[in-house]
């Protein structure tokens, strides 16, 4: 599986592309940041943003994206224009048909450091051992985008085959233990009715003798 991992910012938006499974070895193929210029108008940003994720996207061919999930803080137009780039990330997505999923800083720190509070040095440590790398992508913009693809990598596969067995059960599709089991059919001896229940021709006598 091939995980794209975007940091959504505009000044800087961190992207990683890393290769792997869970469960074994991953590898780093590309780390870097797009960048805007502060003073540029906003809708050119974004398109910025916009047109080199499509680069990004049609150089490395992803599975899936995994995007930074944004959270309050107290630089209001921080967090604006961070949700602006992680909207133009979803748009980028949806245009080529990728799944996206979205993760919690915590959630990340925790799956890179076992820490919901590391800071971006512990995960730029991290990051560098777990991809066995000689040093930690730069800047930190990027690593966040590496550990992010790293994540969904080891976290988001699984609650996606987890989603996927619990929809299966909702629409009753072949192959779910999730539910209520198969009623049993008569007529199909691959699906006998329980012996220990009498069958419907037994169940009218004995409910007659008890009437009478």
């Amino acid at each position: 599986m091939r995980v794209l991992g975007v940091d959504p910012g505009l000044t800087r938006c961190g992207v990683g592309v890393v290769d792997g499974a869970p469960g074994r070895p991953l590898t780093l193929v590309e780390a870097g940041v797009i960048r805007t210029p502060a003073d540029a108008d906003l809708p050119l940003r974004l398109l910025a943003i916009e047109t080199e994720l499509e680069q990004w996207i049609a150089r490395h061919r992803p599975d899936v994206v995994a995007v930074e999930r944004v959270f309050s803080q107290h630089n209001t137009m921080t967090v604006i224009g961070t949700a602006q780039a992680a909207g133009v990330t979803m748009l980028v997505a949806a245009r080529h048909r990728l799944p996206v999923h979205q993760h919690t800083p915590s959630e990340v720190k925790a799956a890179i450091t076992g820490s919901g509070r590391a800071d971006k040095a512990q995960i730029g440590v991290m990051v560098t051992r777990v991809l066995k790398l000689t040093e930690s992508p730069k800047p930190a913009d990027a690593a966040d985008a590496v550990a992010l693809a790293v994540c969904h990598m080891w976290r988001g596969a699984g609650q996606a085959r987890v989603a996927a067995a619990l929809d299966r059960a909702r629409r009753g599709t072949p192959g779910s233990r999730i539910g209520s089991p198969r009623p049993a059919d008569p007529a199909d001896p691959a699906h006998p009715a329980d012996p220990g229940l009498p069958s419907p021709g037994e169940r009218g006598p004995r409910e007659h003798r008890r009437g009478a």
